[in-house]
C-alpha cells in the first residue's frame, strides 16, 4: 500500500463511526490492520505515538468486560489521551433520557464514544445522534473490534489473510457475524457449523456470500463440524451461552453437545492449524482443555491484539 493510498484512506476514516464491518471496504480494513501492527511495533519499541494527545474517549458499559475495558483504557493512555468509564448507572439513559439527547450531550464533552451494550439498534441510534465517532465495543449483533484483533493475529501468524480458511464451530452469534463479514471482505474462506436453531443471521450470510464472490473467498454453512473443519487453517469457537443467555445454559448444552472442539475433531484440520477463542472460555464445554491450552492455541495473542487493533481504530477515527 503506497503512501498516497494510505493518505487517502486516512482521510476517509477520520471522523467515521466503527459500528460493523459491513460499513468498511476491504482496503479500509487492511489499512486498519496494518496500522495496528505499526502501533504495536511502536509500543513494543517504546516509541512515542501520542497521536490523540488531549483527547478523551467516553466508554459506555451496559455489558461488563475484562478485555474491552482494559484494552480501550490502556490504549487511550498510550495514544496520549484519556478514557472515561461510564457504567449504565452513571448515565441518565437508565432514567429515561433518550439516546439522542445523551449522544448530543456527550459529543459536547468528548472526542469519541465507545459503547458495549445489548441491542445493536442502540449503537446505531447513538451514532446518529453523536457528532463524534462512535465505536461498537460489542452488541448482540456484532463484535467488530474483536475481529479486527483476530485477523491482525492471523496475519501475524500466517503471513497472509487471502486464501486462509477459518472454521467456526458453535453458535451463530455476534462473533460469527463479524468474523464472517470480515473474512468475506478480505478474500478468506469461512466455514461455520451450527446446530439447528442456532444459525447465523440470514442477511449476514447473504451479504457475506456476495462479498466472497467479489473477493475470491468462499462461505460454507453446514451442520457438520467435521465438514466445516476439513483442511482449516484456523479453528474458532465461542461459549455456548453468551452474557444474557444464562437461563438457556442447560438447553444449549444439549443442543451443542456434538459441537465441542476437541482432539478428535481438530485432526481434520491442517496439521499447522491455529486455535482461537474470543474469551472468556468454558474449558470442557465448547472446547477441551487439551486444545485451548495446547501448542496450537493463540488465544492470548489475539487477546493482546485487542489493545493494538482498537488503538488503530481510535487513532484513525478520532485523530
Amino acid at each position: 500500500m503506497n503512501s498516497t493510498v494510505k493518505e487517502e484512506l486516512a482521510a476517509q476514516l477520520k471522523g467515521k463511526d466503527f459500528l460493523a464491518l459491513v460499513d468498511y471496504t476491504a482496503e479500509e480494513l487492511e489499512y486498519l490492520i496494518q496500522y495496528a501492527i505499526e502501533l504495536k511495533r511502536k509500543q513494543k519499541a517504546r516509541e512515542p505515538h501520542a497521536v490523540l494527545a488531549g483527547k478523551t474517549l467516553g466508554m459506555i458499559f451496559e455489558k461488563s468486560s475484562t478485555r474491552t475495558r482494559v484494552s480501550f483504557e490502556v490504549g487511550m493512555y498510550q495514544l496520549g489521551g484519556q478514557a472515561l468509564f461510564l457504567s449504565k448507572n452513571d448515565l441518565q439513559l437508565g432514567r429515561g433520557e433518550t439516546v439522542w439527547d445523551t449522544a448530543q450531550t456527550l459529543s459536547r464533552y468528548l472526542d469519541g464514544i465507545m459503547i458495549r451494550t445489548y441491542e445493536h439498534r442502540k449503537v446505531i441510534d447513538l451514532a446518529r445522534g453523536a457528532t463524534v465517532p462512535v465505536i461498537n465495543g460489542l452488541t448482540d449483533h456484532a463484535h467488530p473490534c474483536q475481529v479486527m484483533a483476530d485477523y491482525q493475529t492471523v496475519l501475524e501468524k500466517k503471513g497472509r489473510l487471502k486464501g486462509i480458511k477459518v472454521a467456526y464451530i458453535g453458535d451463530g452469534n455476534n462473533m460469527v457475524h463479524s468474523l464472517m463479514m470480515g473474512a468475506s471482505k478480505l478474500g478468506m474462506d469461512f466455514a461455520i457449523a451450527s446446530p439447528e436453531g442456532y444459525e447465523a443471521g440470514k442477511e449476514v450470510i447473504r451479504q457475506s456470500k456476495e462479498n466472497a464472490a467479489e473477493t475470491g473467498g468462499s462461505l460454507l454453512v453446514t451442520r457438520d463440524p467435521r465438514e466445516a473443519i476439513e483442511n482449516a487453517d484456523i479453528i474458532y469457537t465461542d461459549v455456548w451461552a453468551s452474557m444474557g443467555q444464562e437461563a438457556e445454559q442447560k438447553e444449549r448444552e444439549i443442543a451443542f453437545k456434538n459441537y465441542q472442539v476437541n482432539e478428535a475433531l481438530v485432526k481434520y484440520a491442517k496439521q499447522d492449524y491455529l486455535f482461537m477463542h474470543c474469551l472468556p472460555a468454558h474449558r470442557g464445554e465448547e472446547v477441551s482443555e487439551g486444545v485451548i491450552d495446547g501448542a496450537h492455541s493463540i488465544i492470548f495473542d489475539q487477546a493482546e491484539n485487542r489493545l493494538h487493533a482498537q488503538k488503530a481504530i481510535m487513532a484513525a477515527t478520532m485523530i
